[in-house]
């Protein structure tokens, strides 16, 4: 596709239709716009817009279908797939300025809110009206929602409560010609042709611009307990995981935590942590709920299952400090990772009861090519975050040779059940590894699907396939 320049004729439109003061224009200006949390990636819009109507968006897209200008939404910046990077210039919709949450519905138990609120800042106004949106990826204070629904987002508590897309009941969408539609209903139950919602979710803002989403709430349990569970093996911990729900037992999160993390967050972060020699792994498991007596007994039930799985020791958080400080050292490992060393993140996710074998080969296949990996995640859902780190490995080797050892990640995956991405999106910079999973006729049907939203292949083009 050949797409046409931004011209000062296209820019006197846009002003029209934002005014000046929601256009950027100047390197100085956009170079926040230009990356996201990808590693090492950059690619400068020409313009920034900020609209802050779904009227705004819907003549932006008029606009930039009608003069073939490429078009990336935006959410927050927080991606790890280069899924908001503008690798064709052209014009960037930023959806910071769409960010009010429009109504709360206690009596249906439904929230509509628009795509630029930071899904904590959502998730603490339903808790004030004791209810729970459950969707709490780990950059949860500063991610948009709108992003996490293009991303198919998760986190921690989505294992017992469900993904994203159990929660999304309805989306405002702008089409790539400008139509503005609404994709389903408000209703719990859906059975009136296609589902859009669902095929929205997930799309990485290739399909449509979300500018409203409805959503489902429940009631936000009163009670929780948490456990840290240290294991000599990486093995032995991650096979821990699948045990614990054939037990009988739905925590309402459950993640692992590899040592070398753990090492690094101490370090980085200064949290005091007694950090036992011996000890390879851990798990960080939560149970919730109304009745302090059931919580007790599905405790009990998963300390059982973790003495069977060689566990050498059990805390059990005391008090709101202890639990949010065993929280903080999970939910900031990302960045402790990323502040030493040069590195690169993939999101695998399989089947649980594959875990230990999956761990085993990533370290293998690290062996093998000569780097190390720090591995963590929402162990619950089968969804491990690899770290891969460059340390000791050579440039030539980096650059040449990594590719190779994260095809053969991927390979593994694939063999045990798995796919590419469990949370993060494929974007930009795994849509190489996607024929190792899916078939020709798979990437036909989605550039069918493509072709009827976007004809002219628009919006947030090179993304996915």
């Amino acid at each position: 596709m050949t797409y046409n320049k931004i011209t000062a004729d296209i820019v006197a439109q846009l002003n029209a239709i934002v005014g000046a003061d929601a256009i950027l224009t100047s390197s100085a200006e956009i170079e926040s716009y230009s990356h996201d949390e990808t590693e090492d990636l950059v690619y400068y819009p020409e313009v920034v817009v900020k609209p802050q109507t779904v009227e705004q968006v819907s003549q932006l897209m008029k606009l930039c279908n009608e003069h073939l200008i490429p078009v990336t939404p935006r959410g927050a910046g927080t991606g790890l797939a280069g899924g908001a990077l503008a690798i064709k210039g052209g014009l960037m919709i930023s959806m910071e300025r769409f960010n009010k949450i429009l109504d709360i519905d206690e009596q249906n138990l439904q929230a509509t809110v628009e795509p630029g609120v930071i899904t904590e800042i959502f998730i603490n106004a339903v808790a004030e009206k004791g209810l729970l949106y459950p969707v709490d990826p780990a950059s949860k204070g500063s991610c948009f929602i709108g992003g996490n629904v293009a991303n198919c987002s998760g986190g921690p508590r989505v294992v017992k409560y469900g993904t994203i897309r159990e929660y999304v009941l309805n989306l405002e969408v702008v089409l790539p010609s400008g139509d503005i539609i609404w994709t389903g209903a408000n209703t719990l139950k859906y059975a009136s042709g296609y589902n859009l919602t669902q095929l929205l979710i997930g799309s990485e803002g290739t399909l449509g611009i979300v500018t409203k989403i409805v959503t489902k709430l429940i009631p936000k349990p009163t009670l929780d307990a948490l456990m840290l569970a240290s294991f000599s093996t990486n093995e032995d911990a991650c096979a821990a995981v699948s045990a614990i729900f054939r037990a009988g037992v739905v925590p309402s999160a459950l993640e692992f935590m590899e040592r070398r993390g753990i090492e690094w967050v101490i370090e980085h972060d200064g949290i005091a942590f007694d950090l036992k020699d011996g000890i390879g792994a851990f798990l960080l498991i939560e149970a919730d709920g109304t009745n302090q007596d059931v919580i007790f007994a599905d405790c009990e039930k998963i300390n059982e299952v973790l003495e069977q799985h060689n566990c050498q020791d059990v805390l059990f958080a005391d008090s709101s400090a202890q639990k949010e400080e065993l929280w903080r050292i999970r939910r900031t490992m990302a960045v402790s990772v990323k502040s030493n060393s040069v590195y690169k993140e993939e999101d695998t996710v399989v089947p649980r009861a594959a875990l230990p074998q999956l761990i085993k080969g990533i370290k293998d296949i690290g062996a093998k090519y000569g780097f190390e990996s720090v591995c963590y995640g929402h162990a619950g859902d089968g969804n491990l975050h690899v770290n891969i780190v460059k340390a000791g490995m050579s440039d030539a080797d980096w650059n040449s040779k990594l590719k190779d050892g994260i095809t053969e990640v991927f390979e593994l995956t694939i063999a045990l059940g798995g796919t590419l991405s469990g949370e993060h999106g494929i974007g930009l910079v795994q849509k190489k590894y996607m024929p190792l999973k899916y078939t020709p006729m798979h990437f036909a049907i989605w550039k069918g699907i493509k072709g009827i939203f976007d004809p002219n292949g628009i919006l947030n083009p090179g993304k996915i396939f």
